[in-house]
């Protein structure tokens, strides 16, 4: 009897443990960031030249488009993955869009349809900027020949200089965007605090033509307490900086756009806790951000 009931005893063991696996198979798995896109990320691979992406451009003629002077844009060949966030990115006064024309492949080759713009008059003020990026994504999203590669909802802006002001007064005009990154940025306007934009803004420590103490930090400082925002500020740096290929502007605009734009978390190891080295004069934010 008692062999048997050994017996009876393993069998219900048994029993039980096929039920908690067969419920366990039955659970519905967690359903994974549908705006992820590209590899895990990794320093090396966001410090990269180029991203995991091949790209292609297209030039946007000035007669062919509407409230901005036209541009380029540049985006991944491969829709795999599904469709990609797009920033539109705004040159500063006197400059046209080669000077920020580093970006678009940089950020392109990670994951993004980028348009660079050429404005409608190199001396337009930052207001006037902002609503050239707003148009420079309407048209990215709703005619240009890139539009089926664009998901709508996740659209950011970046610009340099006035530019850079122009992203904040774009973020104000449209809160719906998804991330700014004002780069050296100049403006008049001195208080942002009805932004709603995640905004990292890049200053440099040397700028006389947008100083940090007058434009970038009492921009960052002006912005909500409670938004997602940070304050980078280039060690030794000048205004020109963003103009040309920089690794540490590259590396946290592409971790900003990735956890704001896309939603994906697995940047924020970048971004928090607080980077620093010796490409960094200042960090500050309101980390974390999930």
């Amino acid at each position: 009897m008692a062999r048997k009931h050994r017996r009876l005893t393993v069998a219900a063991v048994l029993a039980a443990v096929l039920t908690v696996a067969s419920q366990v198979a039955a659970a519905p798995a967690r359903a994974a960031n549908p705006y992820e896109r590209g590899p895990a990320p990794s320093t090396a691979g966001i410090e990269a030249a180029t991203g995991p992406f091949a790209i292609a451009r297209v030039t946007v003629a000035r007669s062919g488009v509407t409230g901005f002077g036209g541009g380029t844009i540049y985006y991944p060949t491969s829709t795999a993955e599904g469709t990609f966030g797009a920033v539109a990115i705004s040159p500063g006064f006197t400059a046209s869009q080669s000077s920020v024309a580093w970006l678009g492949p940089r950020l392109a080759s990670q994951g993004f349809v980028v348009i660079t713009i050429d404005t409608l008059s190199t001396v337009d003020q930052p207001a006037g900027r902002g609503a050239q990026l707003l148009a420079g994504l309407d048209y990215l999203t709703r005619t240009s020949t890139v539009r089926t590669r664009i998901d709508a909802t996740r659209l950011g802006v970046m610009g340099h200089s006035m530019g850079g002001g122009g992203s904040l007064s774009a973020s104000v005009s449209r809160p719906s965007l998804q991330a700014a990154i004002p780069l050296a940025p100049w403006h008049t306007t001195k208080s942002w605090s009805s932004d709603r934009v995640p905004t990292l803004i890049i200053g440099a420590e040397s700028d006389t033509v947008a100083p940090v103490a007058s434009h970038a930090e009492p921009f960052y400082t002006s912005l909500p307490a409670t938004l997602d925002k940070a304050y980078l500020e280039l060690n030794n740096a000048s205004h020109s900086a963003p103009t040309s290929t920089n690794v540490t502007v590259a590396k946290y605009s592409i971790s900003w756009l990735k956890r704001f734009i896309d939603n994906d978390t697995r940047y924020e190891q970048f971004l928090c806790p607080a980077p620093s080295g010796a490409a960094i004069e200042e960090y500050r934010d309101t980390c974390p951000h999930s």
